[in-house]
């Protein structure tokens, strides 16, 4: 965010996991694939659609890093040829960053964002959109309960959307709001039990949620309120029986320091929560840090294991990168689109993560 006030932490302590830290077979690949136009802070997701398997990017930051640099462009990675490709724009008027998308059904609904305006303020928007990529189409179909961006979003049983925690208008908030895209009805879930905070990351697989970090609010200073890491790592586990009903339990801190804007996913296939890149300096939205310090790119990596209940740490990516609203799984890999690479330099680089085979 830029020039935006934070509001104040929330937080609950519960069970607490021990961290055991173990490497496991993964392999970084470099390759070719990019997108047509360097792009930050945009909303991903995977789809099959008119190009085949796809990896798709709606919204953004463009290389100029102002706020005439907000886009609604959408584009995308065709996997079979590796080939890039543009599709028509979000149909909304204004560009939006921190947005985020997910896939449901072949589907992909694109949630919110907030809009920078020339004098720098911003508006968290409460739009929803659903993307049909067999057609190329956008429809709106809900807005949200409470506008919300830099939120992270959750799919259960291919047919749940959960928001967690975020940024509103001019606060994080702690609510956990629930889209149920078969009626199209919103629900309220178990609120999210540790410091409210905005540009955290998260995956599921099955009913179990794994949070961590994010950027909190610490305390007031010449009458703005200051910003700090959030060093948190939640497990939500979903009542099987009631879907607005999760139980958290506090984990151990995963490995290294709290991290903004990680790249994130669940692994139904691996059984690991992925986490990748971001950065330990949370900043505004041209990369510049609230402390004034331009904030450096991650190349770590490390997951949470469902299986054996602990954290691990996984090989390094190829290049460090921050300022991602998503990781993208298609059969062994994982993928990143765009961000802010060295320098805070917007790219249009995909970063591919390979299992070892």
């Amino acid at each position: 965010m830029f020039c935006a006030f934070k509001s104040a932490t929330r937080g609950i302590v519960a069970l607490v996991f021990s961290l055991s830290i173990a490497p496991v077979g993964f392999a970084v690949e470099a390759n070719k694939l990019s997108l047509k136009i360097p792009i930050s802070n945009n909303a991903v997701a995977f789809a099959d659609g008119v190009h085949g398997p796809a990896l798709y990017s709606f919204n953004g930051l463009k290389k100029g890093k102002d706020w005439r640099s907000v886009t609604n462009a959408v584009q995308g990675i065709a996997l079979k040829t590796g080939q890039p490709f543009i599709v028509k724009d979000v149909p909304f008027k204004e560009g939006r960053l921190a947005s985020i998308a997910v896939t449901i059904n072949k589907e992909i609904y694109l949630f919110g964002g907030y809009t920078v305006a020339e004098n720098h303020e911003e508006k968290s928007m409460p739009d929803v959109y659903r993307f049909n990529p067999k057609n190329e189409q956008f429809e709106l179909v809900s807005k949200m309960p409470i506008p919300v961006d830099d939120t992270v979003a959750l799919v259960y049983k291919k047919r749940f959307i959960y928001l967690i925690s975020g940024w509103h208008d001019i606060g994080n908030i702690a609510d956990v709001q629930v889209l149920d895209t078969q009626t199209m009805k919103w629900y309220f879930a178990t609120p999210y039990p540790g410091s409210s905070v905005f540009g955290h990351s998260g995956g599921i697989v099955g009913e179990s949620m794994v949070i961590v970090d994010g950027v909190k609010v610490d305390g007031i200073i010449d009458g703005k309120r200051n910003y700090k890491m959030a060093s948190q790592s939640y497990l939500g586990k979903i009542d099987p029986d009631d879907f607005t009903k999760i139980n958290w339990s506090r984990l151990s801190d995963h490995p290294g320091k709290a991290m903004y804007r990680m790249a994130a996913v669940g692994s139904i296939q691996e059984e690991l929560i992925v986490f990748a890149a971001g950065s330990d300096n949370p900043y505004n939205y041209n990369g510049i840090g609230y402390d004034g310090v331009p904030s450096k790119p991650s190349d770590k990596v490390f997951a949470w294991d469902l299986k054996f209940n602990q954290w691990k740490r996984l090989p390094s990516l190829a290049s460090a990168t921050m300022d991602h609203r998503g990781l993208l799984e298609f059969k062994n890999s994982f993928y990143i689109l765009g961000g802010m690479h060295i320098n805070q330099n917007v790219s249009e680089q995909v970063i591919e993560y390979s299992l070892k085979k």
